[in-house]
């Protein structure tokens, strides 16, 4: 009998066997997905999304996106994925995906990351390079199975929760089903103790999850895998899903936003100096040859390297619709106009054009509808019989990866890596570090109580791992607060609690 893609008596387990208290409603109209979905929902860090930057720092304009609202545009696209699969591919017409799953997956996917994005995670990795690491995914993860105060596996007698006991770590986050936290692992590798085992990534940020978390993690795999012989690479199909749909937010919605900041148009894009051009290029190249096979790419790119020529082509082929303009064509027609004045026209058409996209809210929101149908439309599973379905993996077609990479790199390279971005990425990394440092040399004493409660039933590395989560969990702007209670001139009153 072929593997159904979903057992409920195993991907509905959770770490912590729940019964329900006598006085309870019935809430058997639920499912235990809907139950995981409120859970998150209502939980401390998925409301601490709103206070976490995305590209722009939240306090600068209410237009920007946060990582709550691209959160929520993640779990949109997503759903749409796997509606379109489930409608579209025969397989999943008989057993489809679960887009509750995929929801989930996708509002929770951006939990772990800490205050000031991929900065903050630079710097508490480098805090924790020797004792286990830090990084964005893990964290999630951790939240989610240990951090988030809905259960432990003991009481003290009285129903008082344990959250230690003799230094093991009772605490079991939200207590959600195993498929539910499978669809968060996006990495299947345990992030080595110590710095220098990282192998090629020594000194930089290791993709995977803590070795304090294994546990679970085992657990949770094998409740996926329910007792299918396999044991290659651990990623669910909802994962995937999930995956794709925040690099397409991604792609689209920050360059939205930094065409709303002015700080780009299509026509600078166009106009990009060769060596950025390159760089995008040579960055979206090592992206395909990683996800794509030879023939995959010669066939797709007439070729096998992507080229700042590709990259010129992926604006022409997004930006079309701007710049085809029926009066400038009359006027190239008109022979009886010289040729400079034929430039010029057709120069006034495309820079008016391009503006538009800044000025103009209804030509931006037309552009990125367009962006993330077409993206959306590239999305498909090829059947792999050599995997359990669950493990199938959701993929896009290389021409639509090209262009999804190509706008990720190009914001990145043009945006994020600018000076007027650099100066707050610094700030951010020095308060981060400077919070940790402060901490771990005082020994907890500056952490909040129920911190420091569990600080002082830790042993070991388990200690610093108790300080970088109170410092992950931080919003940007209660970071910059606690920040200034430290060091700052006009620290905040000692009658506000930590």
């Amino acid at each position: 009998m072929p593997v159904k893609l979903y057992d409920p008596q195993f991907d509905h387990e959770r770490i912590a066997p729940t019964q329900p208290r006598p006085d309870a409603p019935d809430d058997s109209y639920r499912s235990p997905i809907r139950k995981d979905y409120g859970r998150l929902i209502h939980s401390a860090a998925f409301r601490r999304l709103q206070g976490k930057t995305q590209l722009f720092p939240s306090h600068e304009d209410d237009f920007f996106r946060n990582r709550l609202t691209h959160s929520i545009e993640v779990a949109q696209i997503a759903k749409s994925i796997a509606t379109k699969l489930n409608y579209q591919h025969d397989f999943f017409k008989a057993d489809p995906i679960d887009v509750d799953i995929v929801e989930v997956a996708s509002l929770c996917h951006d939990l772990g990351h800490p205050p000031f994005g991929h900065t903050g995670e630079e710097a508490l990795d480098h805090q924790m390079k020797d004792k286990g690491g830090f990084e964005g995914n893990a964290q999630t993860f951790r939240i989610l199975a240990r951090l988030e105060k809905k259960l432990t596996l003991k009481s003290d007698g009285q129903g008082a929760p344990t959250p230690y006991e003799a230094g093991k770590d009772l605490r079991c986050g939200l207590n959600l089903t195993a498929r539910v936290l499978a669809s968060v692992l996006k990495y299947d590798a345990e992030i080595p103790q110590l710095d220098k085992e990282r192998g090629d990534k020594i000194g930089k940020v290791f993709k995977g999850y803590y070795g304090a978390d294994k546990e679970i993690v085992e657990f949770t795999k094998s409740k996926v895998l329910r007792g299918v012989d396999y044991t290659g690479s651990f990623k669910t199909i909802e994962c995937s899903i999930m995956d794709i749909a925040d690099d397409i937010a991604y792609s689209t919605y920050d360059l939205e936003d930094s065409f709303k900041a002015g700080f780009i148009n299509p026509l600078d894009m166009f106009a990009s100096p060769p060596a950025l051009l390159d760089s995008v290029a040579s960055k979206v190249n090592e992206k395909i040859q990683e996800a794509y096979t030879p023939d995959e790419i010669k066939a797709a790119l007439n070729g096998l390297k992507f080229t700042s020529t590709h990259v010129r082509s992926v604006f022409a082929t997004l930006f079309k619709t701007l710049f085809k303009s029926k009066a400038a064509l009359e006027h190239l027609k008109n022979t009886d106009l010289e040729d400079n004045v034929k430039i010029a026209l057709i120069s006034k058409e495309v820079a008016t054009a391009s503006r538009n996209v800044i000025s103009n809210g209804y030509i931006r929101t037309d552009l990125t509808s367009e962006f993330v149908g077409g993206f959306i439309e590239g999305v498909k599973v090829i059947p792999d019989d050599k995997l359990p379905p669950m493990l199938w993996n959701a993929k896009l077609d290389i021409l639509t990866f090209a262009k999804i990479e190509t706008l990720k790199k190009y914001n990145f390279e043009a945006q994020i890596l600018s000076s007027r971005l650099k100066v707050p990425e610094h700030r951010g990394k020095e308060i981060v570090t400077t919070i940790f440092k402060k901490i771990a040399d005082n020994e907890a004493a500056l952490l909040p109580d129920d911190c420091r409660n569990l600080y002082e039933h830790a042993k070991g590395h388990d200690k610093d791992r108790i300080v970088c989560d109170f410092v992950a969990g931080m919003t940007d702007r209660y970071a910059v607060e606690f920040y200034n209670r430290l060091v700052g001139s006009t620290p905040v009153t000692i009658y506000k609690p930590l």
